[in-house]
């Protein structure tokens, strides 16, 4: 079974919209625009203010956010590496930012099924002088910063579509509310409003559905396709410490999937602790959420889980193609596309929020100077800065680190290690991949797990966790292929860490309102599309 014979097209001709086009309520004009209010785009916004007021320029600058509110719909590992944070504010020190404390430990295990080897730490994870750190913290604490610089931040709008004028983009129009199952209006009903800019920057996160519409429209090529993983995590209220950050790769996963897990700690009591799989998997059984599951009765994970609460869960998935599926192009005119929605995370240090924060801050030079200018032609500067930093060269020198594991882990742990000892330099030339979606997957049944509601969690346990509490009646925000067989829905419904897909009577049926906007399906099945504001998770600490 391969997934792309049944998945649906991008929904372009709802994402890319003529900027008179009807249908929109009230229309809001600014110089600057950013979407997303992750940390690519707060670091754009920050910086962009910064020098509006270095230059005694008056910029009105937005910034949208479909979350309810900041930080509700960011998750991550994760394990920073403070360099952008100490760029946007000189003045203050490590200890400053909103981070949980510094790496003072850390250990890598090779997992079997019972037991565990310790593994000498690769080069590349070494995370000494770095911070354990919740993102939702982060993006709140920006995101204050933002608005004291006088940036604007809409939360609650998400950006359904992307402006255009010819071929400038405009702005975007934002995802009307108030709408039944049926899409008829009821009594709360919004419009959509039209936000339009001189200067747009997409920061939408991992899959942007915006930078995804205009990269296809615009006909911009990558040597090889982006290809993502998916990453469930869970936050554990404990009875024991832990006094380092630990990694781990093998079981429970095949030998033919690349991904691995964390456990860091944030407070004395209290754990992140995640899974991450690689979309590329061949077993069309794989369910990622299950495998967490599993994970946690590992001895080395149950030592410290028992007697615990698993109080946040979440889902989403990370870009991991790096140097070779980054967009020739992330600029046009009147647009730039940041961080995840560019592609810019570093697997094999897992890495990608210093990244976003650091292309963020180039955009925003880059937008500044065509706003002065007036003409739009100074975007360009925005790649050239990215191709000259630290952000390409990082990528660059790890290029196939990641793409080597498409043979497998141990084969891939060889070919990585002679990568690490060359520094990039075998093998020379680029590996080849396909797309998440064109990979053959083995149809199989499920291994047989029946969660116990203490340790291990059903996917409806995990949706109660997120906070999700979007309302029944929503209309669907998912495009799903016509005709789906049996054998492809029972694959969707292992694939969503959600359960928002089931396979009842062999029929699919789709629950979307379950939907933590995790992209796994965007990927390899059905679509996923703006929804009303504020729906999807409500993430607090993750």
């Amino acid at each position: 079974m391969i997934p792309a014979h049944y998945q649906p097209p991008l929904p372009r001709q709802r994402l890319i919209l003529p900027q008179d086009a009807p249908g929109a309520g009230d229309r809001t004009e600014l110089d600057a625009l950013i979407v997303g209010a992750g940390p690519a785009g707060l670091a754009c916004g920050i910086e962009l203010a910064r020098l509006a007021r270095a230059g005694g320029v008056d910029l009105t600058i937005g910034v949208l956010e479909k979350a309810e509110a900041l930080g509700e719909h960011s998750l991550s590992g994760a394990v920073v590496n403070p360099r952008p944070f100490g760029e946007l504010f000189p003045d203050l020190k490590d200890s400053d930012f909103p981070f949980r404390g510094p790496v003072r430990k850390e250990a890598v295990y090779l997992l079997t099924a019972e037991g565990q080897w310790r593994l000498p730490t690769p080069p590349t994870m070494h995370n000494k002088g770095l911070h354990v750190a919740s993102l939702c913290e982060i993006v709140r604490w920006l995101g204050h910063k933002a608005e004291e610089l006088g940036v604007t931040v809409f939360t609650g709008f998400p950006a359904a579509g992307l402006l255009v004028d010819g071929e400038r983009v405009a702005g975007v129009r934002t995802a009307a509310t108030g709408l039944d199952r049926d899409g008829k209006p009821l009594g709360s009903y919004q419009a959509p409003n039209d936000i339009v800019a001189k200067v747009t920057a997409l920061a939408e996160g991992t899959r942007g559905m915006l930078a995804q519409a205009w990269l296809e429209w615009q006909g911009m090529p990558s040597e090889n396709p982006q290809i993502f993983a998916l990453g469930v995590k869970e936050l554990w209220e404990t009875r024991r410490p832990l006094d380092r950050v630990i990694h781990t790769l093998g079981w429970p996963l095949p030998t033919d999937a690349f991904g691995g897990s964390f456990l860091y700690p944030l407070e004395p009591n209290l754990l992140a602790l995640g899974l991450v799989v690689g979309l590329d998997y061949r077993s069309a059984a794989l369910d990622v959420h299950v495998l967490l599951q599993r994970l946690k009765l590992h001895p080395l994970f149950r030592g410290y889980l028992e007697g615990g609460e698993a109080v946040e869960w979440g889902a989403k998935t990370i870009p991991e193609g790096g140097y070779y599926a980054v967009p020739q192009r992330r600029h046009g005119a009147g647009v730039v596309i940041l961080g995840d929605s560019a592609g810019f995370v570093d697997v094999p240090s897992l890495k990608g929020i210093h990244y976003a924060m650091q292309s963020g801050i180039y955009a925003a030079r880059a937008m500044f100077a065509s706003l002065k200018a007036g003409d739009g032609t100074q975007l360009a500067q925005y790649d050239r800065l990215v191709d000259d930093s630290f952000i390409m060269r990082d990528l660059y020198r790890t290029r196939n680190m990641r793409l080597a594991f498409k043979d497998g882990l141990y084969t891939g742990g060889i070919k990585a290690a002679l990568m690490t000892l060359t520094r990039g330099l075998v093998p020379g030339g680029r590996i080849a991949m396909a797309a998440d979606a064109a990979v053959e997957r083995r149809p199989g049944p499920p291994d047989p797990f029946a969660p116990d509601g203490k340790l291990t969690l059903s996917k409806v346990d995990g949706v109660f966790k997120s906070g999700n509490t979007t309302r029944d009646t929503i209309p669907s925000h998912l495009v799903v292929g016509r005709d789906v067989p049996a054998v492809v829905a029972a694959f969707y419904a292992h694939v969503c860490p959600a359960g928002v897909y089931e396979l009842v009577d062999g029929r699919l049926r789709v629950n979307a309102p379950n939907c933590v906007d995790c992209k796994a399906t965007d990927v390899l099945g059905p679509r996923w599309t703006p929804r009303e504001g504020g729906s999807g998770p409500k993430y607090k600490r993750m």
